[in-house]
C-alpha cells in the first residue's frame, strides 16, 4: 500500500477527491423525479405545502448518506488492501497518504450523523414514528459503512468481516437504495401526510396508486444508478481479484458485466413505455399520453457513446475513468 505524499493537492481538493461529490447526481436525480411525480399527482388531489421542503430535506439526507459511503469506501478499501499504487481508477486520498484512515473514517461518521438528524426530522414530518422511515434511516446508515466494511465501526461489534461490495451484492444495493428507496420515499411521506391517520398501515401506503407509480419510475433510475457501479467493477476487476473483492465482474467475468451494463441502460429507456401508460402520469384528463415522459429519449445519443465504450471490444481499465 503506497502512502507517498508527493504532489499533494490543496486540502479542499483532497476532500473533494475523497468524498466524490460528482457522484451525487445518483442521489439527487431520483428525488427530482419523485418530486415531479407528486407535483403532477397533487394537481388533482391534496396539495401539500411542505412538499418542496420535504423533497429538499430528503435529497440532502440521500447526499450525506452517499458522501458517508464514499468516504468510508476511501478509508476501508485502503485498510483492506484493495487500494494500492496499482489502482487504475481515480486517485484515492487515503491510499495516497493525503488523508489518514482516521480522518476519512471520522468524516464518514460525521456525514452519517448529519443524515440521521435529517432523517429524524423527516420522520417527525410524517406526524408519527413511521416504521418505513425508521427502516430507511437505520439501514441507510448501516449500509454506508457495510458497503465496503472494514474494522471501523463494524469491527467493534464483531461484524468487521461484512461487506456488501466485497461479497458481490453491490449491484443489488445500488439498485435498491439509489433506485427504489431514493425514488419512492418522497411519495411515501406525501401519502402518509395526505391520509393523516396516525395508525395508517404501511401496506396501505404501499398499495396506493401514487406509490405504485413512483415504484415503476424507480426501476429505470435504479438501472442507471447500477450501471455506474458496473463500470467501476469492470475497470477494477483485475486488482479486486487479488484482495478478495468478489464483485460480479470478478465472479462472472468481463463479458457478463458488459452484457449487464447494456441490459441496464437499454432497459432504462424501454421502461419509458410502461411508465407512460400509468393513468396518474398521463395528461390532465387522465386519458391522454403525457409525451413529456419521453423526454429522456433525448439522452440516447450520449447513451450510444457509453454503450459503445462498455460494449464488446470496448474500453477497459483506466480508459473507463470519467
Amino acid at each position: 500500500m503506497s502512502v507517498a505524499k508527493s504532489d499533494r493537492p490543496s486540502t479542499l481538493k483532497v476532500w473533494v477527491l475523497a468524498s466524490r461529490p460528482h457522484t451525487l447526481t445518483a442521489s439527487i436525480s431520483p428525488v427530482i423525479v419523485s418530486w415531479a411525480i407528486v407535483q403532477h399527482y397533487s394537481r388533482n388531489h391534496v396539495t401539500d405545502p411542505s412538499l418542496n421542503i420535504i423533497s429538499f430535506l430528503f435529497a440532502v439526507f440521500a447526499c450525506f448518506i452517499q458522501l458517508a459511503t464514499n468516504l468510508h469506501n476511501d478509508y476501508a478499501d485502503f485498510v483492506k488492501g484493495a487500494d494500492t499504487d496499482k489502482r487504475v481508477g481515480q486517485a484515492r486520498a487515503t491510499q495516497k497518504g493525503w488523508l489518514t484512515p482516521f480522518q476519512t473514517a471520522a468524516a464518514s461518521t460525521l456525514c452519517i450523523f448529519i443524515a440521521t438528524c435529517i432523517g429524524i426530522l423527516l420522520t417527525y414530518m410524517t406526524g408519527r414514528w413511521d416504521p418505513y422511515m425508521i427502516f430507511v434511516i437505520v439501514t441507510s446508515a448501516f449500509n454506508a459503512v457495510c458497503y465496503t466494511g472494514g474494522p471501523f465501526p463494524l469491527g467493534y461489534i464483531g461484524l468487521g468481516h461484512l461487506s456488501i461490495g466485497y461479497s458481490g451484492l453491490g449491484d443489488i444495493f445500488v439498485f435498491l437504495y439509489f433506485g427504489l428507496v431514493a425514488t419512492v420515499t418522497v411519495p411515501y411521506i406525501y401519502i402518509v401526510r395526505m391520509i393523516h391517520e396516525e395508525d395508517v398501515d404501511v401496506t396501505t401506503v404501499f398499495q396506493h396508486e401514487l406509490f405504485m407509480a413512483s415504484l415503476v419510475a424507480a426501476l429505470p433510475i435504479g438501472f442507471l444508478a447500477t450501471g455506474i457501479i458496473v463500470v467501476n467493477n469492470l475497470r477494477d476487476r483485475l486488482t479486486d481479484i487479488h484482495v478478495g473483492k468478489n464483485t460480479l465482474a470478478v465472479k462472472f467475468g468481463e463479458a457478463f458485466v458488459r452484457i449487464e451494463y447494456l441490459s441496464l441502460v437499454l432497459g432504462s429507456f424501454l421502461m419509458l413505455v410502461p411508465l407512460a401508460q400509468i393513468p396518474i402520469l398521463k395528461g390532465e384528463a387522465g386519458g391522454d399520453t403525457n409525451y413529456w415522459l419521453y423526454l429522456p429519449l433525448l439522452a440516447l445519443p450520449k447513451a450510444r457513446v457509453d454503450l459503445n465504450a462498455m460494449g464488446f471490444h470496448g474500453k477497459d481499465g483506466a480508459a473507463l475513468n470519467p
